[in-house]
């Protein structure tokens, strides 16, 4: 697997959640901005070790989120020029 597939829904009572059955990651359509990027990080990281605690997620998530949005990382940009670790792109 090269990613997890982004559901977008309507949800009530979470920002999003990581579906473990499906290895889908579903995030409320409101999400914007560095919440959208942290939810994202979040749910991901669930899906990657599912027996990390939920403190143990937030703290990660919030660290990679604050450190990727204070180098300026945003949605806009959409290149796919230079491939990743593995030669992907």
């Amino acid at each position: 697997m090269k990613r997890f597939k982004v559901v977008y829904r309507n949800l009530k009572k979470a920002w999003g959640y990581a579906d473990f059955n499906t290895q889908e990651v579903h995030i409320d359509q409101k999400a914007k901005g560095k919440k959208h990027m942290e939810i994202i990080i979040h749910e991901c990281l669930h899906l990657m070790w599912p027996d990390e605690s939920e403190e143990a997620i937030v703290k990660k998530s919030i660290m990679i989120t604050n450190t990727l949005w204070y180098e300026n990382y945003r949605r806009v940009d959409d290149r796919n020029d230079l491939p990743l670790q593995d030669g992907t792109k």
